[in-house]
């Protein structure tokens, strides 16, 4: 029986040098990124999303990068689907993919599949925020709890996003999510797969999320935020995203820029803590402690891809 080909999956919180890792790993192996990161997807969003320079782009082939429109939003599924396809194309060239990033839903829907749910409604999702902005915090929360307590309780009150989608697909299918969640996935098929795990030390990992915040607004931040608001407006996904909503209040003039600074590097350290959790709840995943461009953590990472590649019972739903 012909052996399925090894697929890694580098996983962990912001800032703990994943994409290091990856290059590591793909250049060792000949193999191709897969981006998995919900902001990295949209074009022209450079700085505050802290994709691989132009450099790192030629050494290694790198996918699921600048493919979506900014005024068009990609979903889960949606770049589930994109990237399965991707993951086959690489296979067929008998490259190794390596898939890397920190959005953990769309991680999820890569790998194990979505349940089936009803389609997005904008329409539902304006009168939410317009509810959300009118009554007091968490209030979505609060119509989850009502609607599907299974659910709620599995989410963040802050996580605005899984909350409306959650309500959305209780309203639209006229049951629980939570029961939707049991009805079955489509897992991904066709490779053995490595999951790799990067677990720095909180307070150091913290340290570099601040650094990093801080080297976007000097690398120019607001000044691209400003580009990208005269040619998409406000109504472009991204805009609202992690640094560029805090680059936005200082172009409208609500905060000023030390004050955006820290509001940024406090969301940043609070996506972190998020993912962390996250992740800790994947199954299959071997986790290394420190960060990711560490050359003791790239050789270890290095002789888990090597013994996995000599290991022909390596379940497909599993790691190493």
């Amino acid at each position: 029986m012909e052996t399925e080909p090894l697929l890694v999956v580098i996983l962990g919180p912001t800032a703990s040098g994943k994409t290091a890792l990856s290059l590591a790993l793909a250049e060792r192996f000949h193999g191709e990124i897969v981006s998995c990161d919900s902001v990295a997807l949209y074009r022209d969003f450079e700085i505050g999303t802290a994709k691989p320079g132009p450099l790192d782009r030629q050494r290694i082939v790198h996918h699921m990068l600048d493919c979506a429109d900014p005024s068009t939003y990609v979903t889960a599924g949606g770049y589930a689907r994109q990237a399965r396809t991707v993951l086959q194309e690489i296979k067929a060239r008998g490259k190794m993919p390596v898939v890397v990033g920190g959005t953990g839903l769309y991680l999820r829907a890569l790998l194990e599949g979505l349940f089936p749910g009803p389609q997005r409604s904008e329409e539902l999702r304006a009168r939410l925020r317009r509810l959300a902005d009118r009554r007091a915090p968490g209030y979505l929360i609060r119509v989850l709890r009502r609607l599907d307590p299974a659910a709620a309780a599995k989410m963040h009150a802050n996580d605005t996003a899984k909350l409306m989608r959650a309500i959305e697909v209780c309203l639209a299918a006229r049951q629980p999510i939570s029961k939707m969640w049991a009805q079955g996935r489509d897992p991904l098929t066709g490779f053995r797969i490595l999951r790799v795990g990067l677990k720095p030390g909180r307070e150091a990992l913290y340290t570099r999320i601040n650094q990093r915040a801080q080297q976007m607004f000097d690398a120019g931040l607001v000044e691209e935020t400003q580009r990208l608001l005269k040619k998409y407006g406000d109504s472009a996904y991204p805009i609202t995203s992690i640094g560029y909503k805090q680059a936005l209040q200082i172009i409208r003039q609500e905060v000023d820029t030390p004050s955006a600074l820290l509001a940024a590097q406090q969301a940043h350290r609070n996506y972190a803590k998020r993912q962390i959790t996250w992740f800790s709840r994947e199954k299959y995943v071997s986790y290394l402690a420190g960060f990711g461009d560490d050359p003791g953590v790239q050789e270890k990472a290095i002789a888990m891809v090597e013994e996995a590649l000599r290991d022909n019972h390596l379940s497909p739903a599993v790691s190493a």
